[in-house]
């Protein structure tokens, strides 16, 4: 029984990475979310494929098939990363993936102490990247403005990120110390095909029923026509408007959570409200444009040419300076000392024309 059914959960798993891969490729979201999307269901059916020991045999252990299934890992972060915190894709995004695509080549051929060695190096580093990923899926889950991906953070990903992280870690101490215990959590084995099969089956159903609101916001004219529709809204809304006008964006551990109580209304109103009247995917978008734009205005002030950049994060709400920074860059395309000397260049030219 087990010569057959291991092949065939291994097949379901491809045929479901295959299908959610194709489909969102064929679809108008947005680019970077379709590359992230089928890079990670090509390389994820690649290590299923190689994994088991009779569909490898089967394919006459064909190479090009481990350099596709080495970045899994690499890959699932990248597409955490672009969907989950709306990142770019950049080289830095692909980076870990690379890396491990170079370890893997690495492991196989070198020989041992060398091979078993990096082949530790590997799965340890698979298993942190893992949860890392797991830990973003879960820290932007409470901010994340669209409820299908919020849906798709606590059901799917977030579980698959912690299969992943067992995995490498699973991986590591079998070849520390082989033994079946081991060796039995890994996917290689017939329960982890079938766990592997069960997750690639969920994550395309989620994908096909809503991959529209997982990846891009609802459009414009569509969400302003709904948010309308009550007169209550408006008035959550202009309330909402009114403590951002005052300030609230300036406290630190602003949350949505915080924010609905201090309006008194539920979160999950308030959400869809920013979500579909504001056009935001997640509540620190909503919160970092009213940061970054006082944050530009003080840099581009020239009575605050002494003050320095991070006291101007810590004044608009940041509390530390790497997190404006990011913010900065992603909503300006620079980083805020460049952006000051730029907009202060520009005032003096201004000045001497004058």
């Amino acid at each position: 029984m087990t010569p057959v059914l291991d092949p065939l959960l291994r097949g379901i798993a491809v045929g479901a990475f295959g299908v959610t891969a194709l489909s969102v490729w064929r679809s108008d979201l947005r680019r970077d979310a379709r590359i992230a999307t089928v890079l990670v269901c090509v390389s994820a059916a690649a290590w299923i494929v190689t994994e088991g020991s009779t569909t490898w045999a089967a394919l006459g252990c064909f190479p090009p098939l481990l350099v596709l299934a080495f970045p899994t890992a690499g890959l699932f972060w990248a597409f955490v990363a672009t969907v989950f915190e709306d990142r770019p894709l950049t080289a830095r995004t692909f980076a870990p993936a690379a890396l491990f695509a170079a370890a893997g080549l690495a492991m196989t051929l070198t020989q041992a102490p060398a091979s078993t060695w990096i082949a530790i190096g590997f799965n340890l580093a698979a298993a942190a990247l893992c949860l890392h990923a797991g830990l973003v899926i879960l820290r932007g889950w409470r901010g994340d403005l669209v409820e299908t991906r919020r849906s798709l953070r606590a059901a799917i990903l977030g579980f698959s990120a912690l299969f992943a992280a067992v995995q490498g870690g699973a991986g590591m101490m079998n070849w520390l110390a082989p033994s079946r215990a081991w060796a039995a959590l890994g996917v290689g084995e017939l329960g982890g095909a079938a766990v592997v099969a069960v997750i690639a089956l969920a994550i395309g159903g989620l994908f096909l029923h809503g991959r529209v609101a997982l990846f891009d916001s609802q459009p414009a004219a569509k969400a302003t026509q709904e948010a309308r529709l009550l007169a209550a809204d408006r008035v959550l809304l202009a309330h909402l408007q009114a403590a951002m006008a005052d300030g609230a964006w300036r406290n630190e551990g602003l949350t949505i959570r915080s924010l609905a109580e201090q309006l008194k209304t539920p979160e999950h109103r308030l959400r869809r409200l920013i979500n579909l009247r504001l056009g935001h995917r997640n509540f620190a978008d909503f919160v970092n444009g009213y940061r970054i734009e006082a944050a530009r205005a003080r840099l581009a002030d020239p009575a605050e040419a002494a003050t320095t950049v991070a006291a101007i994060a810590y004044d608009v709400g940041y509390g530390s300076l790497s997190p404006f920074n990011r913010a900065f860059r992603k909503m300006t395309g620079s980083t805020p000392t460049d952006w000051r000397e730029a907009a202060l260049q520009g005032w003096l030219e201004r000045a001497d024309a004058d």
